[in-house]
Parts: structure tokens; sequence; C-alpha cells
């Protein structure tokens, strides 16, 4: 960690002021300049969007919603009024917990400008106010298969083409919920209803520049005005209440005590199509926290966050062959981290260097250790899979960053400048084709959509990097039903 050269306690009549500026002791790089580059990295991040690009966002969520409400239409599988959750930053970002090697990679400013990750119920049981059991006999830790014996007649029916099959000696049929097969009958239906619309193409409609089946996730990007949006779609099971085998977890201290209520934590999790790594991929889903994660983010601080994205920047360049370390282990250890540390020395404004250096040792000791517990359930280690000659792969790389992060920014700042020049050069070569809206009639947008595109643009500025909570009913995709945080329009 960082540590200055002497002491700032001056003695009676000196000037406190160090005689040399705080160094980093492991590699002597400047904390203040360290601190200048990740501040650096931040402003090239987090793009601030006119008045158009904010309702070309607008739009293309639109899109995705309406979509969506036909899919719903097509058999009735989806539930009628369905409750979404829309994370900024896509899937290769670590916003859910997924592997990454079944992925396309896609890149920002070759293929992309902004990207979403957006969480479907397939399933719900929302009428549970007890801890939620689920059969995890057949599965590792933080898995579970799921038995439709959990729903009605009608339910099973609708899915039954969905499971896997399981006849016992009594001569019962368990159906259950297969991650893979659901994967497949929505990239199936989606496929459809675009092919539908896209007979019928309407004016102001965004493009369908790409669809894509990326193991159990449906990678779309639509291509908006000037604007290439990804949205990276995942099925679920959706729960309401608090899973019986994380119930510990409550018991314990943590660093949101008293900024959020429990209430808020526990609110509900979800079931995403992901295996372990000796699991029957056909059955076992994984328990994803990412409700809860959305208000755990509002108790981090400004300094730490922009540590921990810088960082994510860092390691997605330099860890990704072979892929063992996703940014969601880095947002767990950051997690641990705010568990661990003083809340006032986590709100330092001038630490992000502290910040970032401290992430990557931590990255470093659970590699070295092959260990990095999952914060919602620690008993499951999420690195227990990886081989000796991997981790201590990835460890040296690792080893490298620490020896000379300052040179590991700059080049993560030269890569998002890059990929924003690219989107700016893709701008303005779209400028004169620019797409309306679908509320447009080719004239001027009209005074309701105008004040949108203000309302959103002041909401994307004023929360960078938040994630968004969607309520939506695919009978009435009119209006606007969605909440950042705790803003709602």
């Amino acid at each position: 960690m960082a540590a200055p050269l002497a002491s700032k306690a001056g003695s009676a009549g000196t000037n406190s002021k160090p005689p040399f500026p705080e160094l980093d002791f492991r590699s002597g790089a400047r904390v203040e300049e360290l601190n200048k580059l990740i501040q650096e990295f931040t402003k090239h991040d987090q793009r601030e969007y006119d008045d158009q690009r904010a309702l070309e966002i607008h739009t293309a969520k639109d899109f995705i919603f309406s979509m969506l409400g036909m899919v719903q239409k097509l058999d009735q599988k989806l539930p009628v009024a369905n409750e979404y959750l829309l994370l900024s930053g896509g899937v290769r970002e670590g916003v859910v917990d997924i592997d990454l090697d079944e992925l396309n990679v896609y890149a920002r400013g070759t293929d992309y400008d902004m990207d979403f990750t957006l969480l479907v119920p397939a399933l719900k049981l929302h009428d549970r106010n007890q801890p939620v059991t689920l059969d995890m006999r057949h599965s590792a830790l933080c898995h579970s298969w799921l038995s439709l014996r959990l729903f009605d007649e009608g339910t099973i029916s609708k899915w039954k083409d969905c499971c896997t099959i399981v006849d016992h000696i009594n001569g019962a049929t368990n159906y259950f919920f297969s991650p893979t097969k659901v994967a497949d009958w929505f990239y199936d239906s989606i496929s459809i209803v675009l092919s539908e619309i896209q007979k019928k193409p309407q004016r102001g409609m965004p493009k369908v520049e790409k669809v894509e089946k990326n193991g159990t996730i449906i990678s779309i990007i639509l291509g908006v005005g000037s604007s290439r949006m990804l949205y990276d779609i995942v099925p679920v099971v959706s729960f309401k209440g608090w899973p019986a085998v994380a119930q510990s977890w409550l018991m314990e201290n943590h660093f949101w005590d008293g900024k959020i209520t429990e209430e808020e934590v526990i609110s509900g999790f979800y079931l995403v199509p992901a295996c372990s790594y000796k699991g029957k991929k056909d059955n076992e889903w994984r328990l994803s926290f990412a409700r809860s994660e959305v208000q755990l983010k509002k108790c981090i601080s400004s300094s730490l966050m922009q540590a921990y994205q810088a960082c994510k920047a860092i390691i997605i360049k330099l860890l990704s062959r072979p892929k063992a370390i996703s940014p969601y282990h880095l947002r767990s250890m950051m997690l641990w981290a705010c568990d661990r540390l003083p809340a006032n020395y986590l709100a330092q404004e001038d630490y992000a260097a502290h910040f970032l250096l401290g992430l990557i040792d931590d990255l470093q000791h659970c590699l070295v250790n092959k260990m990095c517990p999952n914060y919602f359930i620690p008993q499951c280690n999420m690195l227990e899979h990886l081989s000796e000659e991997t981790v201590m792969l990835h460890a040296r790389k690792l080893s490298s960053v620490r020896s000379d992060p300052a040179e590991h920014l700059r080049t993560a700042i030269e890569h998002v400048k890059a990929a924003n020049r690219l989107t700016l050069e893709l701008q303005r070569r779209g400028s004169t084709t620019s797409i309306p809206s679908p509320q447009s009639d080719g004239g001027d947008i009209n005074q309701p959509d105008d004040r949108l595109a203000k309302k959103l643009q002041q909401l994307v500025t004023e929360n960078p990097g938040k994630s968004i909570s969607v309520f939506i009913n695919p009978d009435d995709v009119t209006r606007p039903h969605f909440r950042i945080d705790d803003k709602f329009f």
C-alpha cells in the first residue's frame, strides 16, 4: 500500500508538511500522480449525454420493452405484468455473476457505445414471507435446481417443454426448469418477434444490428440515431424474500448498517442461467443478488467506485486469457473491503489511489490463496475450481501491474479515449442521417418528448453508473416505467 516517506506529524514549531511527496512503497509511484490518472480515466469513462443521446437511450429502452411484450403475447409463457431489472453495464462488465467464457467478445467503440443488462423473469415466486428454501441437493454451493412442483398446473403445462424430466420410483414425474432450454426458447421467441417487427418497419424504429445467443444470454445491439446500444438480456427466475442458504449473512455486521434498511437489501433475489464448474448445465441455476447489490451500491463512496472502475478496466484487458477472473470477482472483493475497513477511511475523497492499489493487492491475495468468498454466501469459494497453474499465471500478471500502476492506468486511459473517438466518429458520420424517435413524425420532436429527453439527461448525469429498476406492463408500453435507484418517472 501507499505510505508517506516522512511522518505528517511535525514537532512543535516545525512545518507539518512532509519533506517528500507520498509514494507507493512497492512501485515508487507518486500517489498524487495516481490520483490524477484515476480522475482522468473517470472523466473519459463517464460520458455526458446531450438531449438527443438521452432520447436515443429512451427509444432503445422502449423498443426492447415493446419487443418483450410481444414475446409474452407469442405463447403467454412470460408473466403478463413483469418486473425487470435494468442494470447499467453489460454482462461482460461483471454486473451479474455469469461465466464469460461462452460470450463473444464485444468492444466499446468498435461494437457498441453503451451497454446494459436486462434481467427478465420467466417465472416469479413473489408470495413468500419466509426464507426461501431451494433444492440444492444436486448442486454446488450458490447453485440450485428448480422444480416446477412449486408452481400451479397451468405454469407446469406452459413450461414443461423447457424442463428436464425426472421420473421417481413411486411413479411421480418431476419437471426441473432448465436454464439452457429456457435460453433456447427465449432466443427463438425473440428472433421470431424481431423478424415480424422488421417486416413492417416504422419510422424512427431502432435498427437491429446484431442478435446473438451467447451461452444462456441473448445479446442485442441496436442502432438508434448515431448511437449503438448493447442489451444483454438474461432470462431469470425472480423471488421475493431471501434464500435460507444466505440467512446467516444477515446476522453479521455490514458497512450498509444504518444507511439503508434490511428490508431494502433483502427485497428479492434471482436464479440466473449459470452453472457451477462441475454442475449439470441443463438443470443448474446460480443464485444472484443483483437487486441487493443495486441497494448496496448507494453506500459506496465515489472515490472507491472510481478506483474500482479503473481497476476493472485494467484487469479486463490483462486477465482475459484464460478466462478465470471476471469483474464480478473484483466487485465481491470491493464489498468485502467495505465491511473490513472503517467508513470514514473509505469516504476520503483523495484516497482513490490507495483504494486502487488495495484492490490490486486484494485480488492478488485471492489468487495466490485460490480463495474468493461470495459476498452473500461466504462459504462459497468462487475460485475453488481454478488450477494452480491458472491462478499463479494471473497472480504474476497482477504483480506487473502492482510494480507499475501508473503505466497500466495510462494504457486504460488510452483504451477508453480510443473507444470514445470511435463513437464520436460514428456520430459525425451519422449526424446527417440521425433516426428520429418513434413518437416523432419526422419533424421537430414534440414538447413532451423534449421534456423527457431533458429529464433523462439530468438523471443520467446526476447518477453516473447507477442501476435502473423497471416495472413494465407489456399491454401498456406508452409510458416510461423506470426508476434510477430511488428516483421515479
